[in-house]
């Protein structure tokens, strides 16, 4: 019951308690002291890469748009995923969102979610890497041809990309991040900060990629090994949620303060961003494994539906 009237008027009171929040943190020593719960983040290296990558994926775009009109509405698709993928960056990096999860643990836990379950499927469904290269002239994606085909880039790349050593990486990298040590550890020090993030991306990405980046065999197992890594990630995460959610005390000490400087309990907080993590993000993948299986139905072999067609 107490979650319950959390979700009914946390966030509206947001809005109005900031002003008063800020003179409190700053009053009390926070760690936020000089920033504000709802301020637009404009960290130059994190704009400079999101711009970077987004003017090489629409010239890239452009140029394969340009050779062939064969397969422009797949890539008109891609273009869209990548767009949205790459907004919702912009919602968790750069927007009052990031500014927020200073103060909110509930807001720290949205933001990581958009990264792993919305920004990182979208943006592997994109297929960024081969449309960034038809960005560069001729000669230049010759070279990053070549230097991709090496076996220093080619053997760590597929070993990578393996679904168990995908599947191992984005786990650790969940239920390390959220063990109170190092949690604490990233909440004291930017550059921890920055490294939880950064690992949180990544090994999504790469966890994304073996769903729906891998292409699959006429036996399905690309499909069959998408479906397993889907279900047993969404038990783990929902365990781990579920955790945050019904464990009895704080686990974050450093969120108490700035969440008290805002109104709110910071066990219920707690408890609000271990909901975040069990029910949306479960139903994230849900939604991942019924796409992975509506694309497992469409690629069977011909002759098994013939078959079933003739004994119709």
């Amino acid at each position: 019951m107490a979650t319950a009237r959390l979700l009914k008027y946390a966030f509206p009171c947001i809005l109005a308690a900031c002003g008063d929040a800020h003179a409190h943190a700053v009053a009390s020593g926070s760690r936020t002291a000089d920033a504000t719960p709802l301020a637009w983040t404009f960290e130059p290296w994190v704009v400079i890469v999101l711009g970077v990558s987004l003017m090489l994926y629409l010239a890239g775009y452009l140029r394969l748009r340009t050779r062939s009109a064969q397969g422009r509405a797949g890539r008109a698709a891609r273009l869209a995923a990548f767009s949205a993928g790459w907004l919702t960056l912009v919602a968790s990096l750069v927007s009052p969102l990031h500014a927020l999860s200073e103060w909110l643990f509930s807001a720290h836990m949205l933001q990581h979610e958009l990264f792993m379950l919305v920004a990182a499927p979208l943006l592997v469904i994109g297929r960024p890497l081969a449309v960034w290269l038809w960005a560069f002239p001729a000669a230049a994606r010759r070279r990053i041809g070549a230097a991709a085909r090496s076996r220093w880039i080619r053997r760590p790349w597929r070993w990578l990309t393996l679904p168990a050593v995908a599947w191992t990486l984005h786990a650790a990298a969940l239920w390390c991040w959220h063990a109170p040590r190092f949690f604490e550890a990233a909440l004291a020090r930017p550059g921890i900060h920055t490294l939880q993030h950064a690992s949180f991306l990544a090994s999504a990405l790469l966890f994304w990629w073996t769903v729906f980046g891998r292409a699959s065999d006429t036996h399905g197992a690309s499909n069959a090994h998408s479906m397993l890594s889907l279900f047993t990630t969404m038990v783990h995460t929902g365990a781990l949620g579920a955790l945050l959610t019904l464990a009895p005390g704080v686990w974050y000490p450093s969120c108490i303060e700035t969440t008290l400087a805002l109104g709110f309990d910071p066990l219920q907080d707690q408890q609000l961003g271990g909901l975040v993590m069990w029910v949306p993000g479960g139903l994230a993948y849900l939604i991942g494994g019924l796409l992975v299986g509506a694309r497992w139905l469409a690629r069977r072999p011909p002759t098994v539906a013939s078959g079933v067609a003739r004994e119709g």
